[in-house]
């Protein structure tokens, strides 16, 4: 019997998704580039024609071009006339002098650019386990994490400086004395929070090296007299008294089980009337997307134990370890906190 061919029909739907994939590996780096060609700084200066750009940076014109479409396209640059220009974005985000610098976060990645290929992607997916230098938690990855420490610690200050000017104006801080950063890093989330919150204290408790750079951090923008830090190891160490717990993205880095030991850490060290904030991008309850959540989720498949979780995750985790009036509030971008109280 002879194979029949399938009938050739038009498609139901556009084709749009796929190629949105590959444009996503196309254009993407171009940013990075970008940015390690300091192209942003370059036009804060002032607005400039594509052939000075080029001039300035020693490239030809076609991948001046082609790096300036892509910036433009996606909002980090503007065109007017026949000159470009930085937008609030670029500004905002991709300059050194700004507060709220992504590009230490890009620097980061870029050590490890390899580690997110699609060959150890695929590695992941058939060992469930982390890949690279992350591999071995416990020889290669720790002295690599202590070499590199200051890049990633600042990598998490660019992610996280920006939505912790926004968080504290979300919830109503007024009950809270003192804030515990766990696993604070470079400190930004309290940073954010005293910025805002002018009679809260904090503590970020974290190893100590990085404490080193909260200090630093601390001081640069001018809240040093009302953060201090603690040397310590989360799961293993004794919390400091505070009446608030802070994970910003904490919980994402771990298995199931082990948020759940520090959920319940932070009720028993916690007063009546504590509270404990979770910093997130979050899933849908079906786990299902949005797509730079999921997209996150492939990150800690490739890089960590853990896993993105949803609303209705975090809030089970919660009200197990007996915290109640748990909510979850949207702050800025994908970000989210949940939140709960112990009665």
């Amino acid at each position: 019997m002879s194979r029949r061919e399938p009938k050739l029909r038009a498609p139901r739907v556009d084709d749009r998704p796929l190629w949105d994939v590959l444009f996503g590996v196309w254009g993407y780096p171009a940013v990075f580039v970008a940015h390690e060609l300091k192209l942003f700084e370059l036009l804060s200066e002032k607005p400039l024609a594509l052939d000075e750009i080029a001039a300035a940076k020693g490239i030809a014109r076609r991948p001046a071009e082609a790096l300036m479409a892509v910036c433009t396209s996606i909002g980090l640059v503007q065109l007017r006339g026949d000159r470009f220009s930085l937008t609030a974005l670029g500004e905002d985000y991709m300059l050194p002098s700004s507060p709220t610098y992504f590009g230490w976060k890009f620097d980061a990645w870029r050590l490890i650019y390899s580690v997110w290929s699609p060959d150890s992607l695929r590695d992941a997916v058939l060992s469930d386990k982390p890949q690279g230098v992350f591999s071995d938690p416990a020889g290669v990855f720790a002295s690599w994490h202590a070499e590199h420490s200051a890049y990633f610690t600042r990598a998490m200050h660019s992610a996280s400086i920006g939505p912790a000017m926004i968080w504290p104006r979300k919830l109503d801080l007024s009950g809270n004395r003192i804030i515990l950063d766990v696993g604070g890093g470079s400190g930004a989330h309290s940073i954010g929070a005293l910025t805002i919150r002018r009679k809260l204290k904090a503590i970020v408790l974290d190893q100590a090296p990085i404490c080193a750079m909260a200090r630093e951090f601390a001081e640069k923008y001018g809240v040093a007299e009302r953060l201090s830090t603690h040397a310590a190891d989360f799961f293993s160490d004794p919390y400091p008294e505070a009446d608030l717990h802070f994970y910003g993205m904490i919980f994402h880095d771990w298995p199931p089980e082990r948020c759940q030991f520090l959920a319940r850490k932070s009720f028993e060290n916690l007063p009546s009337g504590g509270r404990i904030v979770i910093h997130e991008m979050l899933f849908n309850d079906k786990r299902t997307g949005p797509f730079p959540v999921a997209a996150f989720n492939v990150d800690m498949l490739i890089a960590m134990p853990g896993q993105q979780y949803s609303k209705l995750d975090l809030s089970a985790m919660l009200k197990s370890a007996g915290f109640r009036k748990i909510e979850a509030t949207p702050t800025i971008g994908y970000w989210s906190v949940v939140t709960g109280v112990k009665p």
